[in-house]
């Protein structure tokens, strides 16, 4: 006899199953995603550890973390291998020598290999990363922030408005070469600069009533060139989230507050602007993540292959710091693997490179996250 099947019970049929295979396909295909995600970021950080972590006291290799890149040389003395960088070789090879000429010995020979920007260390690549993430997203959230009042409380939709928002969200799949070229064309060549003297090669006008004059000769490959080029690049995603973020904050907040004589400006100030925070910031997570793995842009417009200095040193006014190319991580790990040889001495600072540059973006971006976190318990509805 049959047990008797509850009448709720769900009867097997091609439908459920064929729903069930899709599901597990669909599980399938975010395990291997994750998986990949894990190899990749997992093999970073196994091989990148080795050069940014060492086994003796204090454990961190501090002259890969505050020394700028040097050359490498690889050479046997006296029947020991010796890896030495560049100022270390140099002073190393003058004291032998100073040494064999003092007691009347031959100067020695030393046949050196040597492997560019593969000693010393990152430190100015350090530097030039953070303050290209922080200038160029500081100019892209005002920007941004202000295009999305604009657009959301002020502006009546019509069809320039949607005009507008349709331009906002194709200048968001533009590849990041177009805006360095775009960057490159603007600001490293043409952007306008004072100066107490006409440039007759170029377009220039009298800022009256001073006595200087208004000259576009383009701020050349700097960090004012780069802030602009990356914020440029990140306004639609800045832009469209916060956006969506002001619209989540209710009505309601914006009415109370008009019915009890607040201006429209200090409505949104007050009552809009503080709730929104959280999903703005949100939008400048992802922002960070773009500016600060960017090659292209930075490449035509602030990045340099070796700088000496950093942006503040040698200046001969406090407003040169803004004119100062820098380097950066991601176009450093671009030079090191693709434009010189490559052997297993590269490979360290690749690795230890691209381990320290997701440190740095993970870091930045969870100071972001817990701000937001902040911000959200402070501002509740």
């Amino acid at each position: 006899m049959n047990p008797v099947q509850h009448p709720f019970t769900a009867r097997k049929n091609r439908s459920r199953a064929l729903e069930k295979l899709t599901f597990w396909l669909f599980r399938l295909a975010t395990y291997l995603v994750l998986a990949c995600g894990f190899f990749v970021f997992g093999n970073i950080f196994i091989k990148g550890a080795g050069t940014v972590f060492k086994k003796s006291f204090p454990f961190v290799n501090t002259v890969f973390l505050t020394e700028a890149p040097e050359s490498l040389y690889v050479f046997t003395y006296q029947g020991t291998k010796m890896e030495l960088g560049d100022r270390d070789y140099r002073a190393f090879r003058a004291a032998e020598e100073a040494r064999a000429k003092a007691a009347g010995q031959p100067v020695p020979q030393f046949n050196a290999e040597s492997y560019v920007y593969s000693a010393g260390g990152i430190f100015p690549c350090i530097v030039g990363t953070v303050l290209l993430v922080v200038g160029s997203m500081a100019i892209a959230l005002v920007l941004g922030v202000c295009a999305a009042i604009y657009l959301n409380e002020y502006a009546r939709d019509g069809r320039f408005i949607r005009f507008v928002r349709l331009s906002i969200l194709n200048l968001a799949g533009v590849p990041s070469i177009v805006f360095g070229l775009f960057g490159f064309g603007l600001f490293v060549l043409f952007a306008p600069r004072l100066g107490v003297a006409p440039d007759p090669e170029k377009w220039h006008f009298r800022l009256w009533p001073l006595h200087q004059y208004v000259n576009f000769v383009g701020w050349g490959v700097s960090l004012i060139s780069g802030w602009f080029t990356l914020a440029f690049m990140v306004l639609p995603v800045i832009i469209t989230a916060s956006e969506e973020a002001l619209k989540s904050v209710p009505r309601g907040f914006r009415e109370g507050s008009l019915a009890l004589g607040a201006t429209k400006w200090q409505t949104i100030r007050k009552n809009v602007l503080p709730y929104a925070l959280p999903g703005i910031l949100t939008s400048s997570i992802l922002g960070i993540a773009r500016v600060a793995g960017e090659t292209a842009p930075i490449m035509f417009t602030a990045a340099f292959v070796v700088r000496d200095k950093l942006p503040w040193e040698g200046l001969d006014h406090w407003t040169d710091f803004f004119f100062q190319g820098v380097m950066a991580l991601p176009y450093h790990i671009y030079v090191v693997s693709s434009k010189i040889p490559q052997n297993e001495y590269t490979a360290r600072v690749q690795y230890g490179t691209a381990f320290v540059f997701l440190f740095l973006v993970a870091v930045i971006a969870l100071a972001s996250i817990l701000l937001r976190n902040r911000l959200r318990k402070r501002y509740q509805w």
